[in-house]
């Protein structure tokens, strides 16, 4: 241990002796340490503890409040952050931080404005994305906005590069924007099935070095799913320009687009003529989609109508992005704020025949959070005036929970198993009516999201969408108020009135008649560092644990490659800590084998993760992020029909990975994937050096571990962190 960590373990948190029981291991307080202590200028900390730091984002919340009730909701904020409600990274990085870093921003989920189809306008989106990046921001775009690769374009008189190219200069921009607090800038690239340009899309990752600070997903439409499982033609369409139109060489139809360029031609449906470039069969583009998903873990797969259907924000909204992790679809200009809460915090009497989940400090959590998350908007930073009004209108939330892995684990049930998803789902239900509730409360309070309160006109396009608007006598050209339109016809929210808990019913009539202080609640984030550092690496999101001993590569400062940190699963550490402190994983010895629920993610099948995330997706009202890992050696007809399988399930999206060293081996690794691949060097003299990817290398004045400098290299950004 070295003598940094020996000063840090000096200013522990009580937080550790009341509640975890569970050291915090020398990862958790580094990465603490590194990016979410508040320090000033020449480095010297703010934050002598994580209590400190509870202490510090409390009183900022808390002084959002009127002057009579702040020291009530301080004491009430530090109890919810000392037993397991974790603000995302932004907030406990730069709430109450302002004297030290006034130019960052408390929201972590953004969506960049629609990116017009002309040279000012994508270049006036590169800038507003950058000063988004710069407060420490993540941003998703749609890029299908733009005409295909050779199209004419009329006032340059030439043909353009298509989209692919545009994407190129934003992703320079984000690798050359320093993100506040430390932490490099993240984006999505969202692209609709049916650009001309689509496959480029999907193959643009396979270039080494190409769209290295995106996310890729494809917007899917069930008209595409279908026309897969029919093996149907699929025809690849971009709005016509009048001249397209009428050229009697083109194939024009009319379809269904979200942002059509400027001077675009409608029908009295709202249907816009495009022209057909191209016809393919689906089941092929969709083979293109899973071949590069299997080799290179992109592109993610968004079910953009399901995501529409259930936007609670239906009447108002045509979603076409998401933030870069994919939890937050949002509009234009959109922006969230995140938070999670620790599933472990609450588990009584871990690994024994007594193991029980405490519902009611669960609860009580909960509500708290919910009031306090809903401050964050009073000091949301934000750098564009679009993105404060729009936040500030619709006041978006997106609370979820981490740890659902470990807990299941402490609770001795297995991942994946009928229990885990009727306990899964419970969790996800609980924090709904819980939260909205509060909502409520909040409203006659302090007033509904000003959404709520503005009055709208019937259109066809919501007489399409919500045909029991017809049923009930409302027509075309008749207004009425946002909160009758959010609450009586959100597909989400009148889940609430198919439970058999009376209460559900009384709190539907109530969002009905005072409204909500917010339009959305819930979404589960990958809380990747979040759940390393202040939860003691508990399992990420609603993930099972990556393994209970692994790697995780990190960023560093100054480092010229990424640095690869030993961590441990908290369930791990609980369970030495409590019941058998010899056991390990992968032990030949009886006696420090672990319980056969504690498996890791490999582990699941990828039937099982996808019966997870649908358990949890009935009561979230945003979105999740969450990865189906599988192995290497998995077959590829068996993953693709994980993506199918999804589809069915009426999940918004989905994502997976597998292991595969010949492109990258991800953020976190395990040993023995390490251990089995061989790594090849050539040096300038010409000489060839072969290394396994665990072992460490001595390059350039640093140590390295072999996997890490090789995808340094070969990406093209070592030496650039």
């Amino acid at each position: 241990m070295n003598n940094k960590t020996n000063t840090l373990r000096k200013h522990l948190t009580h937080l550790e002796k009341e509640h975890h029981h569970v050291p915090l291991q020398d990862a958790s307080l580094d990465i603490w340490d590194k990016k979410y202590r508040l320090k000033d200028k020449q480095g010297n900390p703010i934050d002598m503890d994580i209590h400190d730091t509870h202490i510090r984002v409390a009183k900022a919340l808390s002084d959002v409040e009127t002057e009579q009730d702040r020291q009530y909701w301080f004491s009430q904020f530090t109890w919810a952050l000392d037993n397991g409600a974790i603000p995302a990274g932004r907030i406990i990085s730069n709430a109450g931080a302002n004297e030290h870093k006034p130019a960052t921003s408390t929201i972590n989920c953004t969506v960049s404005g629609i990116i017009p189809d002309s040279m000012d306008g994508i270049l006036s989106m590169v800038k507003e994305a950058g000063l988004t990046l710069k407060a420490g921001c993540g941003i998703g775009y749609e890029f299908s906005t733009l005409r295909p690769k050779g199209a004419y374009v009329k006032g340059a008189g030439a043909f353009t590069s298509g989209p692919m190219s545009f994407m190129d200069i934003y992703d320079k921009m984000c690798f050359t924007v320093s993100s506040a607090g430390g932490r490099r800038g993240a984006q999505m690239g969202t692209f609709d099935i049916h650009h001309p340009d689509i496959t480029d899309f999907v193959l643009a990752k396979r270039e080494n070095g190409r769209l290295r600070q995106f996310n890729l997903s494809c917007l899917i439409s069930k008209d595409f799913m279908e026309a897969v499982k029919n093996d149907s033609d699929w025809p690849l369409i971009f709005p016509a320009t009048i001249s397209e139109a009428n050229d009697e060489k083109n194939t024009i139809i009319f379809h269904h687009v979200a942002n059509p360029p400027e001077g675009s031609i409608q029908d009295d449906r709202g249907l816009t003529a495009c022209r057909v470039y191209k016809t393919i069969k689906a089941k092929r583009l969709w083979d293109v989609i899973m071949t590069s998903t299997y080799d290179f873990a992109e592109p993610g797969f968004i079910l953009i109508d399901r995501v529409n259907e259930m936007n609670n924000n239906w009447f108002c909204e045509d979603i076409r992005a998401t933030n870069p992790c994919g939890e937050q679809p949002l509009p234009p200009y959109g922006a969230c704020l995140l938070g999670s809460v620790n599933l472990t915090n609450f588990v009584r009497h871990p690994f024994t025949e007594k193991a029980t989940f405490d519902w009611e400090n669960y609860s009580k959590v909960v509500s708290i959070f919910t009031r306090m998350l809903d401050n964050v908007i009073e000091i949301n930073g934000l750098p564009l005036e679009e993105q404060r009004e729009e936040l500030a209108r619709k006041r978006r939330h997106g609370m979820g929970f981490l740890g659902l892995g470990s807990a299941l684990a402490m609770l001795k049930v297995r991942y994946g198993s009928q229990e885990s998803l009727e306990f899964t789902e419970r969790v996800a239900y609980e924090m709904a009516r819980i939260g909205f509730r509060v909502g409520v409360e909040l409203a006659k309070e302090k007033g509904a999201a000003p959404l709520l309160d503005e009055e709208f006109t019937i259109t066809p396009s919501m007489l399409r969408k919500k045909p029991q608007l017809i049923n009930d006598g409302l027509q075309v050209g008749d207004t009425v108020t946002g909160r009758l339109l959010w609450s009586k016809y959100s597909s989400y929210l009148q889940q609430f009135s198919h439970t058999a808990n009376d209460e559900d019913k009384a709190l539907l009539h109530d969002l009905e008649t005072y409204g909500c202080r917010f339009t959305h609640h819930s979404s589960i984030a990958p809380t990747g560092t979040i759940s390393l550092s202040l939860a003691n690496n508990a399992s990420n999101g609603i993930e099972p644990s990556f393994a209970h001993h692994y790697a995780r590569n990190i960023i560093r400062e100054g480092k010229k490659s990424k640095e690869k940190v030993d961590v441990f699963s908290y369930e791990l550490l609980a369970y030495r800590e409590f019941i058998n402190k010899n056991a390990m994983p992968f032990s030949e010895d009886k006696d420090q084998q672990l319980p056969d629920y504690f498996i890791n993610a490999d582990a699941v099948t990828p039937k099982q993760h996808v019966d997870i995330q649908a358990a949890a997706q009935i009561w979230i009202d945003s979105s999740i992020s969450k990865t189906a890992n599988v192995p290497t050696d998995f077959s590829y007809d068996d993953f693709k029909d994980i993506y199918l399988y999804a589809y069915e399930k009426g999940l918004k999206g989905c994502t997976t990975f597998r292991f595969n060293p010949e492109v990258f081996q991800g953020v976190l690794v395990k040993e023995e994937d390490l251990a089995n691949t061989t790594y090849r060097f050539t040096l300038e003299d010409g000489e060839t050096v072969e290394v396994k990817g665990n072992e460490e290398i001595e390059y350039d004045g640093e140590m390295h571990s072999a996997a890490n400098l090789f995808d340094a290299l070969k990406e093209g950004y070592y030496g650039k962190f």
